[in-house]
């Protein structure tokens, strides 16, 4: 199984790579979506899970499956093969991704064009890549059945609100706009190769700040990720060594911090957790020059209106906006696996954390949280519960080697 509990900055690495790959073998060039019918608004409810908005998709008259809403990726991306015999696919040609996971190439079926919609909303033109193996392992990620990825057409021809109070989306049509009450603020925006960007300013610890051209990546589940600046200035006095993720080509390295301040559409945003991509990283450069992203853990503390046609995204400040940014304190990295997606194992553990403390390794399961059993939790929970706050002591029930152990785990801030 490749990418088991990544984090989405693993993942964000690895579909930017497939989104570009795919937007240029892809023959399609009006994929876009529209309103059905007459109507001038669209309220369509979403699930949040994981930092991730998921959206029913139907295909070919299937459906509806869960789709990832992410404005990072380029391309439509079934990520479930399976689904490649039950959508009745009339045309798909097979291609070769390289060096997608660690060090095997990926393959993946071109299709043609599908009939795909999403309630009140209808493709036209759209095609997809299908993975023919499910490299990503996405619903072990999130925790909950995921089959694909959808991005830039869904945004193209629309005004997509995304409002993560309420977990709905409102959608209208770009010359409906003036319809819609309490935009925010407006902050132009670059869609450059299918991706939208702003231009942000960053202030380090250090005092010095620098404007920085961000991707706006409803697909990353991290804050802040600056991709160059260890080559500008080096690293913050105070930082942890991390593994980032797994790319195109092995291991993404790198460092977790925190800038000082990000000012984004006027709104300031205190200590963000911070990214840094180690420099050595030669598997990360994106096709579009750019300084990093922002992802869903600043942008949930926003409701965020994406207006592509008109080089605009709006920015309304949110619920929680004012609350601290607090990284995982236990070290250890976990994903969803099993019948039902309710068994909980231990993908990676941090040298030096209070889970590597403790004695969890690699391959074990974690069976309850202070006597609650995880099958009764989201892993969304799951990792609240772990970046809860520091010095709190919980028990762990660990499944280890054939028997059960109880371990007694002390919340540790890292950074």
């Amino acid at each position: 199984m490749k990418f088991p509990g990544a984090h989405r900055f693993r993942l964000r690495v690895a579909l930017c790579f497939i989104a570009i790959w795919c937007a240029l073998v892809s023959t399609a060039q009006a994929q876009h979506f529209d309103i059905d019918g007459p109507r001038k608004k669209v309220t369509l409810p979403f699930k949040f899970e994981r930092n991730s908005v998921i959206i029913p998709v139907t295909i070919n008259g299937n459906g509806p499956y869960n789709f990832i809403l992410d404005s990072g990726v380029g391309l439509m991306l079934i990520t479930e093969p399976k689904l490649v015999d039950s959508l009745n696919i009339s045309y798909k040609r097979l291609v070769t991704i390289p060096g997608l996971g660690e060090g095997d190439d990926a393959q993946a079926y071109i299709t043609g064009q599908l009939d795909v919609s999403v309630p009140g909303v209808k493709g036209y033109g759209i095609s997809a890549a299908i993975l023919k193996t499910d490299n990503l392992n996405l619903s072990g990620f999130v925790g909950m059945p995921i089959h694909g990825i959808i991005g830039y057409e869904f945004f193209n021809n629309l005004i997509v609100q995304v409002n993560f109070a309420d977990t709905v989306l409102n959608i209208y049509r770009p010359k409906d706009i003036t319809r819609i009450k309490r935009k925010g603020t407006k902050v132009p925006l670059l869609v450059e190769e299918k991706k939208p960007y702003l231009i942000s300013k960053v202030t380090l610890p250090d005092g010095s700040s620098s404007m920085n051209k961000l991707l706006i990546d409803l697909g990353a589940g991290h804050a802040l990720s600056l991709d160059y600046l260890l080559q500008k200035k080096g690293m913050p006095d105070k930082f942890i060594a991390g593994n980032l993720g797994m790319g195109l080509n092995g291991p993404i390295t790198g460092f977790i911090s925190r800038a000082k301040l990000l000012d984004l559409g006027g709104y300031h945003v205190v200590a963000p957790l911070t990214a840094f991509p180690d420099a050595n990283n030669t598997n990360i450069k994106p096709s579009v020059p750019r300084d990093g992203n922002v992802g869903m853990e600043i942008l949930k503390r926003f409701k965020v209106t994406f207006d592509y046609t008109g080089g605009a995204v709006y920015l309304k400040k949110g619920y929680g906006f004012k609350e601290p940014f607090e990284h995982d304190m236990t070290g250890i990295e976990y994903y969803a696996s099993g019948p039902g997606l309710e068994h909980i194992i231990i993908s990676r553990v941090e040298p030096g954390s209070s889970g590597y403390d403790v004695g969890l390794e690699r391959g074990d399961e974690i069976v309850a949280i202070n006597f609650k059993p995880v099958y009764k939790m989201s892993l969304e929970e799951i990792d609240n519960l772990f970046k809860s706050r520091h010095e709190r002591t919980m028990l762990l029930e660990i499944y280890h080697s054939g028997k059960t152990d109880h371990v007694v785990l002390t919340l540790k801030r890292r950074i």
